[in-house]
This record gives structure tokens, sequence and C-alpha cells, in this order.
């Protein structure tokens, strides 16, 4: 290398040399440093990959389905029945068949879908069917509205005191920034790098921020938040980290103090493990600005711990705080910027974000290796328990068994381990000592014991490599969101992880059980803890976002009416103009389009593909969803052309020149503007519509020119559209 350096150097040539050097050299008064030896870890440039196909997260969590209660904006709260295909005034068309009170039958056409919503109120409430021609739905809605117009009004203000330029607006990334996000030791996914994106500008903003960042067990929230920590404490501020149990405070320590291991923050963490003695020096730190990260449970919210510059708050499961609690973060609140992670918002956290209280980013990307864990729902069955216990036993691993009785819980431990008498049986509770609780859960990290019965304090803040199996007894009595959190307490890593939901035998289910089973069983799928909270909308119920009050009348006409309303009336409070919902012309002209049976029977498919070709908004578009429903499905019958065709009389109708089109009892009519009829060569026109057909008229009235064609001739308004395509390329 020296040697070639030296005669490059005398022939004054310069050259580039691609390679990997391990080590620099120094040659005369030049030095070469390598990437390694600059940095301590070298910056990923390899591309992400999803390697899982079955981690793609679900959509269409709302979807309907036969018996589900569906709001309609006119009509009131209704039961949907299905997609019904119908033959009305010589027109067969798709509709959705919704019951009301009495029996009545409403029938709104599956082109109008948009003004039906599925039914979302909080579980056990006794659901009224609406009266069809009555006048109660509108007064409801007139009630609803004025306690809107209340909760508007205190949002406002909420939303006015955090739009005050009161907080602290961080600096642009620098290259520290830039070097720190680059040591990350695995390939940050594409999600990561967005929401690390959207907060760090949000940080950089003067106002505080309230920002939610959703994500799986183990999608990566915590890196995240250590970047935005890391961004904070480059700024000079202090960062503090709540979280919701004392072990998961641990868990939280251990992964900053690596993670930050070579950029010299000083680190604390504040729990009851913590001394009194040691305790009292890191507040005496935390005061005098020498803690960078303070980590711990809700001790720090305590007054006696107080801040030289606190400029981030960090919560971990906001949910799992008490009252109390959640009041002493509301007050935190108003001047620093607040990051708060969930895998599960509830309700009410997500109601916030839904309207814009707060903003939000989601974590939807699998990681790498990772599978889906497999749930299963069964009766409860000692040989069944014996036969999921011993193959995970079999295979090395750990498993929880969930039993939420504490005044039983030892006989059922001892149950189980007199099935495995050579496994070490240990059993965790609420009442226990906390030191017993922490230890007993250390010595299962550990691996010191095989099976844990526990109850569900083992519900957050977990994270057991070697245990993949989750038994969970009684499982129709928990809530979706909780059965969420405590499955994902197996199969962080790349081990194919279980759980097993178990009801006693026999048991007759009730609804609202049913669903939550159902449901959880569904979101098997990697990222789906944002789908299960959405889900948790629509079985456990709205909830409480700003006062208990509020939760009756959400209740009266469905939580989606209720959210657009509200984001409405707080629009008029600011005095913002409300955006009028897109309305464009429609074509006047019904086509017998539907979806037969013969082409697919699923409702799901049906609706999907009405919604596809409402949202279109260009004719290439919809040429290339039409290609597409052809390649799915197979030949394209007639019958579901004619939506297409509608769509594409619905783009024409929407052109510049053409005022409408409409069909009467013997015509359609297309009328042109009078710009466009003034532009227009008359004599050229009538030559190429007789050149279609001389059954078509033409008329001049009040400067417009209208276009008359016999109902029996609609498919020549295709080339009518053609003819007026060629003169406008005229004139």
């Amino acid at each position: 290398m020296q040697e070639a350096l030296k005669a490059y150097s005398i022939h004054r040539n310069i050259t580039f040399i691609e390679d990997d050097f391990y080590e620099g050299f120094t040659y005369e008064d030049i030095s070469v440093y390598t990437q390694q030896e600059l940095f301590h870890h070298p910056s990923q440039i390899k591309r992400y990959q999803k390697t899982f196909k079955q981690g793609q997260i679900l959509q269409n969590i709302l979807e309907l389905e036969p018996n589900d209660y569906v709001v309609h904006e006119q009509y009131g709260i209704g039961q949907y029945v299905g997609i019904t295909t119908r033959k009305i005034k010589g027109k067969t068309l798709d509709y959705l068949h919704v019951l009301y009170n009495g029996g009545d039958e409403l029938f709104v056409p599956l082109s109008q879908f948009q003004l039906v919503r599925k039914y979302v109120s909080k579980e056990g409430v006794g659901i009224k069917l609406s009266q069809l021609g009555s006048n109660k739905w509108k007064k409801t809605k007139e009630k609803v509205s004025k306690k809107v117009e209340e909760i508007a009004s205190r949002l406002v203000e909420l939303y006015a005191k955090r739009n005050e330029d009161i907080g602290f607006a961080f600096s642009k990334d620098d290259d520290l920034q830039r070097e720190f996000e680059e040591a990350f030791e695995y390939e940050a996914t594409p999600d990561q790098i967005k929401a690390t994106e959207e907060i760090k500008r949000e940080m950089e903003k003067p106002k505080p921020m309230d920002h939610l960042l959703c994500g799986d067990v183990g999608f990566g929230k915590t890196e995240v938040a250590m970047r935005a920590a890391f961004k904070a404490i480059s700024n000079n501020k202090q960062v503090a980290l709540l979280c919701p149990t004392t072990i998961l405070s641990m868990q939280h320590y251990q992964t900053f103090i690596k993670r930050f291991e070579n950029v010299g923050a000083n680190i604390r963490v504040v729990n009851r493990f913590v001394p009194t003695k040691e305790m009292s020096q890191i507040k005496k730190e935390l005061a005098d600005g020498q803690v960078d990260i303070i980590i711990g449970t809700h001790k720090l919210l305590n007054k006696s711990f107080q801040y030289k510059s606190l400029g981030l708050l960090i919560i971990d499961e906001e949910q799992r705080f008490g009252v109390e609690h959640k009041e002493k973060i509301k007050e935190m609140k108003n001047t620093i910027d607040v990051l708060s992670l969930s895998a599960t918002p509830i309700p009410r956290t997500l109601q916030m974000s839904l309207i814009g209280v707060r903003t939000i980013s989601q974590l939807n990307t699998p990681p790498l290796h990772r599978h889906p864990i497999q749930t299963y729902v069964m009766e409860n069955k000692k040989s069944v328990v014996k036969e999921i216990i011993q193959r995970e036993l079999s295979r090395g691993g750990q498993v929880f068994y969930l039993y939420n009785h504490v005044s039983n819980i030892y006989s059922v431990a001892k149950n189980i381990q007199n099935m495995f008498p050579d496994a070490k049986v240990a059993v965790a509770h609420g009442r226990m000592d906390k030191n017993d609780i922490e230890q007993t859960m250390i010595d299962f990290e550990q691996e010191k014991y095989q099976i844990l019965v526990c109850t569900t304090i083992i519900e957050t803040g977990l994270d057991i490599a070697n245990a993949n199996t989750m038994i969970i007894d009684d499982a129709d009595r928990f809530g979706l969101s909780q059965l969420y959190q405590i499955r994902g307490r197996v199969g962080r890593r790349e081990k194919i992880a279980y759980c097993y939901l178990l009801v006693q035998p026999q048991k007759e289910l009730t609804e609202q059980a049913h669903k939550r089973l159902k449901a959880i069983k569904e979101f098997t799928s990697l990222g789906s803890g944002y789908k299960v909270a959405m889900r948790d909308l629509t079985i456990r119920g709205a909830g409480d976002m700003l006062g208990p009050q509020q939760a009756g009348f959400i209740d009266d006409v469905g939580l989606d009416l209720y959210l657009e309303m509200l984001a409405s009336a707080i629009k008029k409070k600011q005095g913002k103009p409300i955006e009028n919902k897109k309305n464009d012309k429609v074509a006047q002209v019904q086509l017998s389009g539907y979806i037969p049976k013969q082409f697919t029977d699923n409702d799901g498919d049906k609706l999907e593909i009405y919604q596809h070709i409402k949202k279109t908004e260009s004719l290439t578009e919809l040429i290339e969803y039409e290609k597409r429903v052809e390649d799915l499905f197979g030949h394209i019958p007639n019958e579901v052309k004619q939506l297409f065709e509608q769509k594409k009389l619905d783009f024409f109708v929407n052109r510049e020149g053409v005022e409408s089109l409409k069909e009467t009892d013997d015509v359609v009519t297309i009328t042109m503007s009078a710009e466009w009829s003034k532009n227009c060569d008359g004599v050229k026109l009538f030559g190429a519509i007789n050149d279609i057909s001389r059954k078509i008229n033409l008329k001049l009235e009040s400067g417009k020119i209208k276009i008359m064609i016999s109902k029996r001739l609609k498919k020549h308004i295709e080339l009518l559209i053609q003819v007026i395509d060629k003169l406008e390329g005229e004139f």
C-alpha cells in the first residue's frame, strides 16, 4: 500500500481505492484512519428485508359481519343482515340489507355504502334499534350535538394551551445524532425510521409534544424512544422514563445502559431495589443536572424528585398507571415533550389520537425472523394441559400457566407439579410480598423454574426469551387488550410460540366473551396491537375521554359518528372552515350493475370491489383496477362491467364543459356548459352524432347544447364521449 501511494504521489495522480481496510496507516505527513477506528459500530447499509410472509398486519378490522349493528346517518341504528341483490323498477342492484325496529327493512344501494357505519359502543350496552319514519333519531343527534359542543369547548382549551409556544424547540439533527442512530446493532425497520422522523419533527417545534407511539412487543418502540432521548440529552435536556413495574424499569435500565455505553450519558434507575442512601444521591444529582436519563416507576412522580431541566418524558404503557398517577402525569405534560409507548392503547387514548388531540405513529413492520404466536381456543381438560406443557418442556422451553384466582392458585400449582415431578414449578400473584414477586420473576428469567403459575401480574414488563408457551385458564373472563398483552409475554425471539385459551367444558359463553376469543384468535399476525385496540372499541366500548358523563351519549350514536361530530365541532370552535365532503357530480344514469353470486358470493369481496371503485380518482386508475379484478376473479361478467361503466360516466360528468348527465323516463340527456357550447362547432358535432345514430337528438337551449339519447341506446354514450373528446381537441 505504501509503495503504491508513493508511486502515485510522484506522478501527481489521484487514485480512489475501494476496499475493506480494518486498520489505517501513516505515510510521511499523511494519516489514514478506517471507519472501524473512528466509530465504535459500523454503519448499517444493508436493505431491510421482511422474511416472514405471514407477518402482514391485519386490515379492515371493522369489517361488517351479519348481525352487526350499524348506523345510517339519516335513519339511525339498525342491524346489518347482509348484502342482497334485488330487482327494483327493472334494475338489478346490490344492497346492504338493514333491519330496524318493528321488523322494518332498509335497503341501501351498495354504491352508497359510505352512509352506513359500524356501530361501536361500550360492552354491555342494551342496543335499541331506531324506528323508521320516526323523528326520534333526529332528536337523538340534536341532543348529542349539544353535548359534543361542550366537549369541543374543553378540547379547544386543551389545544390552545398546548399550541402556545411554551415548549422547548429542540435543534435539528447533527452528526452526533446520525452517528448514534447508525450505531444501532440491528437493521432499523422502515416504520422505526418513519416514526423516529415524525417524533423528532414534533420535538423541533416550540409547542409541547404529546405523541403516541403504537407498536407490538418487540417491534422496536424502545429503540425509537432512545433516539428521541439522545436528541433531548444532546440539547442539554434531561429525560425521564416512567415504567409501570419494577421489573420493566430494570429491563429498560439495562437496555439504555448498553445502547448509550459509548455516549457518556449518566443514566440512573429508581425503584424499590435502590437503597435509601443511593436514592438521596440520585435526587441531588438530578436536581444539579448531573443525571441525563432517569428511569423509574411511579416513584418518579413524587415531588421530592426535582429536575434541573427536564425536556422529555417517556411513558411506557400509560394505561397501567392508576388515576392518581395519571393526574400527576397530566400536570407534567403541560410544558414538556411527552412520548407515550403502547402496544394496545386504551380506547380513550385512541380517541384522543383519532381526533387529533395528540399525534400518533405506528410500528407495523414485523422484526426479522419473528413468527406469529400460534393461538388456540380449547376446552380445559387435564390431558390437554399435560400434553401442552410436555411439548414445551421437551424442547427445553418454559411455560406460563395463567390462573387468575389467588384463593386456590397453590392447589393448581400442586396439580401441575404432580403431573411433572421432575420440573420446578413457581407461583407468583399480587398478594405476595413485592420482594418475593420480584425474586420469583428473576429466578424464572434465569431458568431456575420451568413452569410459572401466575396471575395477571405478568401482563407487562417481562421479557423472558425461553418462555414460549402461554396457557390462559378461564380465558373468556379477560378483556381483549388484556389477552393480547398477556399473550405478548411469549414469542419474543425466533422460536415459534404458542398460546392456549382454555374455557370450561360445556360452558355457554356470553356474546362479548365469544367475540373477544374470536378476535384474539384472528389477531395472530405480527403487528396487530393497534388493530386489537380498535377492535376493543367495538367490543368493550369507547370509554371515557374527558369525564364519565361522556360515555353514555357516545352510545346513542356510536363512536364513529360521534368522532366525526366532535371533529367538526372542534373546527367550528376554532374558527376553521369545515371541509365539506368531496361532493363530485354523479352521472344520474342508473345502470344495472351488481355482483352476481357466480362471480363471488363473499360479502367482504363485494364490499371491497364497491369501495375500491368508489375511491378511484382517475380513469387510468379505474382501468388498472378492472384488470386487477379480472386477474383475481376471472372473466368479468356484464353485470360487474356496468359498475365500472357507471364510474366512467361519473368521471365524464365531472369534466370541464360537462354540466350534467341525466336519465328521465324516455331519454338520457347530456347537457354541456354554455362556455363549451359557444366554442363548439355545431355542424361538426351534428355530423358526428348522425354517424353514430339518427335517433340521437341535438338541440340548443339557453345557450347550452343538449344531446338526447333514447334509453335503449345507452350503449352509445361511450361513443358520444369519444366524439366530444375529438371535438375538444379541435377548439
